[in-house]
This record gives structure tokens, C-alpha cells and sequence, in this order.
């Protein structure tokens, strides 16, 4: 019969909790990364992210009262929902003039 791996009895024996010898050894990551990864893959890893990206064609943010029930129908839909009352609006303006 094979002999069973001993599970670990607590997350503290596979992650130790650090001691003054293991900060000490510590560096940053702008230190470490490049030898890893490169200079370039490093510099693109360190670059602060921040928020969504820039979109080529942003949305504009409106204001908008709409009746219940037409909320409700979209909404009903699931994840989305916004993303299709805007599809259905480009659809209207097909066919119809805003004025």
C-alpha cells in the first residue's frame, strides 16, 4: 500500500510568518523583476495602473428617468442590461429621427 503525504496541520507550516533575517534579506520588486523578467516586461509590471483603460470612443454620462417598466424589462435580462437599452436606442435611431 502507498504510504500517504502527511497534510499539513496549519497554513503557518507551508507559510511561515517572516523574521527580522527574512526582512533583512528581502529586496523590492524594481530590484528582483528585471533579472526575472527583463528590463522592458519589469518596466511595464512596475508602471502604475490605475482605473479602466482609456476607451477610444467613451460613453457619456447621463442622467436618465425612464418608465418602470421599461427598466424593468431590461433590467429583467440580467448583466448587461445597460449595454442593450443603449443597443436598442442606436436601433431606434435607425429608423427615426431624435427631433
Amino acid at each position: 500500500m502507498a504510504e500517504r503525504r502527511k497534510q499539513s496541520t496549519s497554513i503557518e507550516d507551508e507559510n511561515p510568518e517572516w523574521t527580522a533575517e527574512d526582512f533583512a534579506l528581502a529586496r523590492p520588486a524594481s530590484e528582483v523583476l528585471p533579472k526575472l523578467v527583463g528590463t522592458a516586461a519589469a518596466t511595464e509590471m512596475l508602471r502604475p495602473k490605475r482605473g479602466r483603460p482609456v476607451s477610444a470612443n467613451p460613453k457619456a454620462h447621463v442622467n436618465l428617468r425612464l418608465d418602470p417598466d421599461v427598466v424593468a424589462a431590461f433590467r429583467a435580462t440580467g448583466r448587461g442590461w445597460q449595454t442593450r437599452l443603449n443597443s436598442a436606442l442606436k436601433d431606434w435611431l435607425k429608423d427615426h429621427s431624435p427631433a
